[in-house]
């Protein structure tokens, strides 16, 4: 439904995008998991027609989206970050003029529109203008605007960025719902949480790169049984590597004056090893963070960096 290959996009010199591939099926949720600024938003950008590649191809069921960009824009459904909503008209207003955008016309329309607004949980606020919802409110809108036409791929660029824990609920249902009635789904989100929970496959993207992909237990597997562990203070980085190289299985992932990342099998029996093997380096070490083998602990590996940062 999705195929992205060799993706590339710059602007001047900042490369937003760098030679991104990937593939994702009907029914499935494919999530793009990075930091702000990673290149998630102008994949999704270049994905709806919105922005212009500068390398690589781009297609939606089949059709590419430079050439034939009419027949892949009509498959498409896009809720972006930015709300794209009306305020000072109602909620069934925005989706009926969405809905019409799309082509749908007459009884059709105005059925759709009713069932949106109850799947969305706002049919007893349909003829309200929208400046008056909550932010919760407003990010169920512009999902319900971004479905309206029954897109066979969604696109969803951050959809709950700053919503309350219930409404943040509520958009996790709903996304998985259109992924189980056949809808392909692209997520984006920089969420570790959502992530592990909703999508079927996933993509760790930063700088512009893909830097793995897989399925949640494939991307875990990279990890292998190693730990992470990231330790607080004072260090002198070449001489804590130079101290910690004699560690079997011990993989320095970041050194800095004020911290040391690690990654090791059984971090936990080897601790007072290594805050001697420091110590006699010259290192103070202040705090101590172990983290087993998950998502974020992969992301902080392959980027050197926490995903918050």
């Amino acid at each position: 439904m999705i195929e992205v290959q060799d993706l590339r996009k710059t602007y001047g010199d900042l490369v937003a995008v760098d030679g991104v591939s990937f593939r994702a099926p009907a029914g499935a949720i494919y999530g793009l998991l990075g930091p702000n600024g990673a290149g998630k938003s102008t994949t999704i950008g270049c994905l709806s027609g919105l922005v212009a590649p500068s390398a690589g191809r781009v297609s939606v069921c089949g059709h590419d989206v430079l050439s034939d960009g009419p027949a892949a824009k009509r498959a498409l459904g896009v809720v972006p970050q930015e709300l794209a909503l009306y305020e000072d008209v109602s909620a069934s207003d925005n989706l009926a003029y969405w809905g019409a955008a799309y082509g749908l016309r007459g009884a059709e329309l105005k059925a759709r529109v009713l069932e949106v607004l109850e799947l969305v949980e706002l049919a007893d606020r349909a003829k309200e203008p929208v400046k008056g919802f909550s932010g919760g409110m407003k990010r169920r809108l512009n999902f319900g605007c971004g479905v309206v036409h029954r897109p066979a791929v969604l696109l969803l660029d951050e959809p709950t960025v700053g919503v309350d824990p219930q409404s943040r609920r509520k958009l996790l249902d709903l996304v998985r719902r259109f992924a189980d009635e056949g809808a392909c789904v692209l997520y984006t989100t920089h969420y570790m949480e959502e992530a592990e929970e909703l999508c079927d496959r996933l993509a760790i993207v930063d700088h512009g790169k893909l830097l793995a992909e897989g399925t949640l237990a494939e991307l875990r597997g990279e990890l292998g049984e190693r730990d992470l562990l990231r330790l607080s203070g004072r260090f002198e980085p070449e001489a804590a590597r130079a101290a910690l190289a004699s560690f079997d299985g011990c993989e320095v992932v970041s050194a800095e004056p004020d911290a040391l990342m690690l990654s090791m099998a059984g971090a936990t029996r080897q601790l007072a090893s290594l805050f001697g093997a420091l110590d006699g380096a010259g290192a103070q070490v202040v705090e101590t963070t172990l983290t087993q083998p998950n998502l974020e602990s992969l992301f902080i590996k392959l980027t050197g960096r926490e995903l918050r940062e």
